[in-house]
């Protein structure tokens, strides 16, 4: 990904357009054959050249031109014949901007792929599912990195589509009247190049285009941290569930040898909100005075490349801590069976209800026995047995199947269905009962 964006590749994509709309115009009669043929075969630069001239012209596709246009020879008049600096640099940045999605690709199918095994393998891991960062009901590991799963198989579609988006150009000139050459010069150079020809542009490709890019690349960004966030939280001490990977000899405080931190999740989350404050001045970038200033090229100069670099290494660097995520399913059963039971208070409302008693009612007489539950340290299933009133409408066997486990996580193997596609492998759930001290 740094190559993309290094100060060598970015020339070397001006000279693609440069040698393309050279020989799109030698095709057309504009220029001679034999100054397209220059162009291509002596065109080259120096980055150290280009720098040098630029000290002076203080412009750097002048100073471009002017280095290429040494090695080209006579030829050279025929370079960047009836362009503007734009038609180079916009339709350029649009082949950086195009590969270096391709690579976010890439990177974020390996990462689905890494959740995916994981998800598989914790499909029937119980766990407790929190809102509010309080114990709700049951669920399991692999449902949470199902969701993982879903959400970055939509950063994958939004990411083609602002691919889709960025990949245009133009050689429409100085305003976007294509005064000095034809509209078909410009669909023969993009055709070239693999882009698609802006329908219309001014000096310039619109820059609602790169804002859909940096904003997805933010909300990408944001897809990791949530996930990055997740694990943090699951390795807190008093949880304990999950563990980023530790490898033999690091360290993880210099002052407290005990110490393994979650510092991959940390980066990624830290990471994350940069990406969005350049989502930011990309949305900043849209407007621009009439048909162009030059006020969205400085910001773009930093925001393209460290969007696209950052999110490449966030991608790459949670793949690798999912691929090596230590999970304790015996922690997540553990604290699964920490609150006593009143995690399966929803489903002992239910069965009340369906039984002719109104939901209010069904309502008091369950919290009653969950807040003695909390407040008493007892079990809640005995609670619920030794309450007159829920006795008196349920049996035991009701009272049993509601802290059945296998009814709970019933719908797991549809959900991952949905969600993988019915070739996935299937893994029958077990029977999980809490006992009678849960």
């Amino acid at each position: 990904m740094g190559r993309i964006w290094s100060e060598e590749r970015r020339y070397e994509t001006w000279l693609q357009v440069e040698i393309a709309a050279a020989q799109v115009m030698a095709d057309a009669g504009i220029i001679p054959q034999e100054a397209a043929r220059d162009v291509r075969e002596r065109g080259t630069f120096d980055v150290a050249r280009i720098a040098a001239i630029e000290e002076t012209t203080q412009h750097d596709v002048i100073a471009f031109t002017t280095a290429v246009a040494e090695h080209v020879g006579p030829s050279a008049r025929w370079l960047h014949f009836g362009l503007t600096s734009s038609d180079v640099v916009d339709t350029a940045q649009a082949l950086q901007m195009r590969d270096a999605c391709d690579l976010l690709l890439k990177d974020v199918e390996a990462l689905a792929e890494a959740v995916r095994a994981r998800a598989d393998e914790h499909r029937q891991t119980p766990m407790i599912g929190r809102t509010h960062g309080v114990h709700a009901e049951p669920m399991t590991f692999g449902l949470k990195l199902a969701l993982w799963y879903a959400e970055l198989r939509r950063d994958e579609e939004r990411l083609r589509r602002a691919r889709t988006a960025v990949a245009v150009g133009k050689i429409s000139g100085a305003v976007g009247t294509y005064a000095h050459l034809d509209p078909s010069i410009e669909a023969g150079v993009c055709r070239a190049l693999g882009l698609e020809p802006a329908p219309v542009s001014s000096q310039v490709i619109q820059r609602d285009r790169h804002a859909e890019l940096l904003s997805t690349i933010a909300i990408t960004g944001a897809s990791l941290e949530k996930f990055a966030l997740e694990v943090r939280g699951l390795q807190k001490t008093e949880i304990g569930e999950v563990e980023e990977p530790f490898a033999k000899g690091q360290k993880g405080s210099s002052a407290m040898p005990h110490k393994r931190n979650p510092i991959g999740c940390e980066q990624i989350c830290g990471l994350a909100r940069l990406l969005r404050g350049n989502a930011h001045a990309a949305l900043e970038n849209v407007a621009l005075w009439h048909e162009r200033d030059i006020s969205h090229s400085s910001v773009e100069r930093v925001i393209l490349p460290d969007s696209f670099i950052a999110l490449d290494h966030m991608l790459r660097r949670l793949t690798r801590i999912v691929k090596g995520l230590v999970v304790h399913p015996d922690r997540m059963r553990e604290n699964l069976e920490r609150s006593r039971g009143v995690v399966f208070s929803g489903t002992v409302l239910l069965e009340l209800a369906q039984r002719g008693i109104s939901r209010e009612q069904a309502y008091e007489w369950v919290q009653r026995n969950a807040m003695r539950s909390y407040d008493e340290k007892k079990d809640f299933k005995q609670l619920l047995l030794d309450d007159k009133d829920v006795m008196g409408v349920l049996d035991r066997k009701t009272v049993d199947d509601a802290f059945d486990l296998k009814v709970q996580l019933r719908h797991v193997d549809q959900i991952f269905d949905r969600v993988f596609g019915a070739a996935a492998a299937s893994t029958k759930a077990g029977s999980w009962k809490l006992g009678a001290g849960s």
